[in-house]
C-alpha cells in the first residue's frame, strides 16, 4: 500500500477537526452553534487519540503463537488509548446531553439562544 498511513491522516483530521471546533465555539454567540462545535472538538481530540495508539500493520496486544513475546512491543497496538476513547465518547455524550439541557432553560427563561441576551452572570 503506497500513500500516507493511516495514522497521519487520523491524526490530521483530528487535529483539523478539534481546530475547527474550537474556532467555532470562540467565535459564535448562539448556544446551540457552539454545542455543536464542541460536538466537532470532542470528535476531534478522539480521533487524535486514536491515532495515537495505531501502529501501521500491527496486530492486537495478545501473545500467542502467532505474536511472540520478541515482537510484542514492535507489532502489538496500545490498547490505552482506544480504551480511553470509548471512555471519553461516553463521557461527550453526557456532556452535550447537560449542555442541550440548560440550553432549553435558558431558552425557556429568555426565549433566546444569544449568549448576549444573558447578562446577569458576567461579571
Amino acid at each position: 500500500m503506497t500513500g500516507l498511513p493511516v495514522s497521519t491522516i487520523l491524526l490530521v483530521t483530528g487535529f483539523l477537526l478539534a481546530l475547527i471546533g474550537l474556532w467555532g465555539m470562540l467565535t459564535h454567540r448562539n448556544i446551540m452553534r457552539i454545542i455543536i462545535c464542541f460536538t466537532v472538538f470532542d470528535t476531534g481530540l478522539r480521533l487524535v487519540m486514536v491515532a495515537t495508539g495505531y501502529i501501521t500493520a500491527g496486530t492486537a496486544p495478545i501473545i500467542d503463537a502467532a505474536l511472540s513475546k520478541a515482537e510484542a512491543a514492535r507489532r502489538a497496538i496500545d490498547p490505552i488509548p482506544s480504551a480511553l476513547v470509548v471512555t471519553a465518547i461516553v463521557i461527550g455524550f453526557a456532556v452535550t446531553a447537560v449542555m442541550l439541557g440548560f440550553a432549553i432553560r435558558l431558552y425557556a427563561a429568555k426565549k433566546t439562544l444569544s449568549i448576549d441576551a444573558f447578562t446577569e452572570s458576567k461579571w
